[in-house]
């Protein structure tokens, strides 16, 4: 079943291996396909699966029961019941904000989990990255054309200790490993370790 569009969440470092949303649930436990809007111009309509939509006010549009939080890793999170009298005719994006605000923060639990089971960073290298983001920040007040060289120059590092790096986790791990250890999906692992590493991400 096809996806149409609707407000998701990243963060910086998962991207889009743990793109979350709020998703939908009908009142017999099943997922609501897209719902279709036509353009008023004629030329073609719009797939939208924003749960805010789905307020059973016309025929061809379902009435949510429950929302829950969504990952594009597969992830679940619990469900978050509407009440839909007292919802009552109240637009569902306000009569539900409580429970979709309930499935941001199931997200986040979520996200911090994933978090939780990535390789650890040493405390010494996590506190030097900070010192270095905040001396940037710095410099950004007082010569925004060096904190770009400086920026440039933190590129550079990255891509010359990236090389090695990841020349010796291809080495000693395997795809679904290193995969596992960065919080990404395969194929957002073996391309990030590709473009380090300067090798072909499809060999």
């Amino acid at each position: 079943m096809g996806e149409g569009e609707r407000e998701s969440w990243t963060t910086e470092e998962f991207g889009a291996s743990h793109e979350g949303a709020v998703g939908v649930l009908l009142e017999d436990g099943s997922v609501p396909g897209p719902v279709y809007f036509d353009s008023c111009s004629g030329s073609g309509g719009q797939s939208v699966s924003q749960w805010s939509v789905y307020d059973g006010h016309t025929p061809r549009v379902p009435r949510a029961a429950a929302l829950r939080a969504v990952c594009s890793c597969g992830w679940t999170g619990p469900e978050h019941r509407l009440d839909w009298e007292a919802i009552g005719e109240t637009d569902l994006e306000e009569g539900g904000e409580e429970q979709a605000d309930g499935c941001l923060r199931d997200w986040d639990g979520h996200t911090a989990d994933v978090e939780a089971t990535t390789v650890p960073l040493p405390e010494t290298v996590t506190t030097l990255l900070e010192r270095l983001e905040a001396e940037i920040d710095k410099l950004t007040k007082t010569s925004p054309v060096a904190a770009v060289r400086a920026a440039r120059r933190l590129e550079v590092t990255a891509g010359r200790v990236g090389y090695w790096a990841a020349r010796g986790a291809q080495h000693n791990l395997t795809p679904v490993q290193a995969a596992a250890a960065l919080g990404l999906d395969e194929n957002a692992a073996r391309k990030l370790m590709a473009r380090f590493g300067r090798w072909s991400p499809y060999i």
